[in-house]
């Protein structure tokens, strides 16, 4: 069933368009939400609030390519449970690294940024990912958008753990010299 036929289900309000993601996007989503969870009752507890969130969310959304739709919604809920979850005991897994290296590109003062400077600054950082080498692209994707460890990616990648955390530096760099040139810093 292609992605615009369960749009549809979504849009007409059939039920079995939960089923039919469940079939088609269940393993991506749970990798998305276990990447940041680390825990598998609380990334399938995530996996199904997406599933919520997209029947919510469909319509008045009617996403393009719904992969990506659901898999930035997992990444939110799962982000929000882990900071739940997290909230006095600081520390463990990856995820905090992973805002902390993102912060130093992104953060505006500290402040919350409107609905605005949040769309441009998604549509640049997307613009800004697809841009980079194949070698960079999955670097960086794996890192902030999986929440994978360096270890982790060095052995995916075939890389020096050294290797990974300089190229990460580098595509930060050039992220934040981006954003810098967009005046979205």
């Amino acid at each position: 069933m292609t992605d615009q036929q369960i749009v549809e289900m979504y849009w007409n309000r059939n039920e079995n368009a939960i089923n039919v993601t469940a079939e088609k996007y269940g393993t991506y989503c749970y990798t998305v939400t276990y990447g940041i969870l680390h825990n598998e009752d609380d990334a399938k507890e995530s996996v199904n609030d997406t599933y919520m969130e997209a029947w919510n969310k469909i319509p008045p959304n009617k996403p393009k390519i719904l992969k990506i739709f659901l898999g930035r919604i997992a990444r939110c809920i799962s982000i929000d449970r882990w900071r739940k979850k997290n909230a006095e005991k600081r520390g463990g897994g990856e995820l905090p690294d992973v805002l902390e290296e993102l912060s130093e590109c992104t953060a505006k003062n500290g402040n919350p940024m409107d609905e605005i400077e949040k769309k441009l600054l998604n549509e640049t950082i997307d613009l800004f990912v697809k841009g980079l080498g194949h070698a960079e692209q999955k670097v960086f994707l794996c890192r902030y958008w999986y929440a994978e460890s360096i270890r982790e990616i060095a052995a995916q990648c075939g890389f020096s753990e050294s290797k990974v955390k300089s190229m990460l530096m580098r595509t930060r760099k050039k992220l934040h010299k981006q954003l810098e040139t967009e005046g979205l810093l």
